[in-house]
C-alpha cells in the first residue's frame, strides 16, 4: 500500500457524511413508521376502550330480562368474557376515609411492642416496595429429618 491509496481527510470526511445521510434517512423513517403506528394503535385501543363500555352497559341493562349463562349460550361467547365487559364498567370503589386523630394527635392501634411507635401495628408488616414473590404461593415447610 503507498500513501497515494490512503483516502485523503476531506475524502474520509465526504465518505462519512455519505454513510451517515443514508443511516440517518432509515433511521428517521422507521422512528416516522413507528409513530404513526403507535397513533393508529392508541386510536383504535380508545375506540375498543369505548366498545367495552358499551358491552358493560348493555349487559347491565339486560340482567333483568337475560343472564350471563344464557346469554353465553344464544351467543357463543364464552360466559367469562362477558362478565369481564359487565364488571370491568363497574366504578371502582371509594377509598375509607381516615378515622379522626384524637387530641394528643395520635390514635391508638392496640398495644404497642417496644421500640415501634404507638400508631403503628406491630403485626403489619413493613411497606418496602412492590411485591416480586408469586401471589398465593404456599409456603415452604423443612422437615425436621436429619
Amino acid at each position: 500500500m503507498t500513501t497515494s491509496d490512503i483516502a485523503t481527510a476531506e475524502e474520509i470526511d465526504r465518505r462519512i457524511e455519505a454513510a451517515d445521510t443514508a443511516r440517518r434517512a432509515k433511521r428517521s423513517a422507521a422512528a416516522q413508521e413507528i409513530g404513526e403506528l403507535a397513533r393508529r394503535r392508541a386510536v383504535l385501543a380508545e375506540q375498543l376502550d369505548e366498545v367495552e363500555r358499551q358491552l358493560g352497559a348493555v349487559l347491565a341493562e339486560s340482567s333483568d330480562v337475560l343472564d350471563i349463562d344464557e346469554l353465553a349460550r344464544f351467543t357463543n361467547i364464552p360466559a367469562a368474557e362477558l362478565t369481564g365487559w359487565l364488571t370491568a364498567r363497574k366504578p371502582a370503589r371509594a377509598k375509607r376515609k381516615k378515622p379522626p386523630t384524637g387530641e394528643s394527635g395520635t390514635t391508638s392501634c392496640g398495644p404497642s411492642i417496644a421500640g415501634t411507635p404507638p400508631n403503628v401495628k406491630a403485626s403489619a408488616p413493613p411497606k418496602t416496595g412492590p411485591r416480586t414473590e408469586a401471589v398465593n404461593a404456599p409456603e415452604r415447610a423443612t422437615a425436621g429429618v436429619p
